[in-house]
């Protein structure tokens, strides 16, 4: 089981500014708790203990909220003082793992995918990196994922309107030295350059996961999860003096 995890939060947020001005996407808030606080409980209560925090834009603002609120975290910071490009920034955060291989995640993003199972997978194949994969509806947002029978990534396809499809949940188990040996640019797209362009040479794999699934990169997302958050928080009839962020996070999984 892979203990330690990668949040991504150095993103500029510019769709979402109509929305949240003047926060990173991740400090974006519901019921006055930044949405990283989601993240952090989601993966706690999947069984990382070490987390790395890739930040850049107005990353004192993550920073202070996590060091405040979660004094006894064991965390590390890694601040990029130019944009990176998603690839750049995993690859600067996976010089402060120690693990063989991490998790990955997006700070703006909520799967509940099954971190257990996924790490079983991933190491269990051996794999260079392994996605976890969401079944979507009807959507234009996000390119589809092809996959073969033994579950390893055949395609990623373009963004367009599809009525059925498995999109790239942002989440990831990854082999660290993989990723570190390879002669990538210091600014690179983790989508584009790493996964896309190793498809079919490198053991890229998928596995599909049920869980909740919100990215609130768009004000209408961000919206949406202000709503669920307080449909399965009235469902559950949690207590308000708990921490809800934990509550939210235990009735999704539940």
């Amino acid at each position: 089981m892979i203990k330690t995890a990668i949040i991504l939060a150095g993103g500029l947020g510019t769709r979402l500014r109509s929305a949240v001005a003047d926060l990173p996407k991740c400090m974006a808030p519901v019921d006055d708790i930044p949405f990283i606080a989601f993240v952090i409980a989601y993966l706690k209560k999947e069984g990382i203990e070490n987390f790395i925090f890739a930040l850049g834009y107005k990353s004192e603002s993550i920073i202070d909220y996590v060091d405040s609120t979660y004094k006894d975290l064991n965390k590390k910071y890694v601040i990029e003082t130019k944009q990176l490009g998603t690839g750049g920034a995993i690859k600067e955060a996976c010089k402060s793992v120690e693990e063989k291989n991490v998790v990955v995640v997006n700070g703006d993003t909520l799967f509940a995918a099954d971190i257990s199972n996924l790490s079983k997978f991933h190491e269990g194949h051996t794999a260079d990196c392994t996605i976890a994969l969401k079944q979507m509806h009807n959507f234009d947002r996000y390119g589809a994922v092809e996959l073969k029978e033994d579950n390893l990534i055949n395609a990623f396809n373009e963004k367009q309107f599809c009525t059925i499809g498995l999109i790239n949940g942002g989440v990831y188990t990854l082999m660290v030295s993989d990723l570190l040996s390879g002669n990538y640019p210091e600014v690179f797209s983790f989508e584009k350059e790493y996964l896309e362009k190793n498809t079919g040479t490198k053991k890229l794999y998928g596995v599909v996961n049920d869980g909740y699934f919100i990215d609130i990169g768009i004000p209408e997302d961000y919206l949406r999860f202000q709503e669920d958050y307080k449909k399965v928080l009235t469902k559950n009839k949690y207590s308000v003096a708990g921490n809800k962020a934990d509550e939210f996070i235990k009735g999704l999984i539940a």
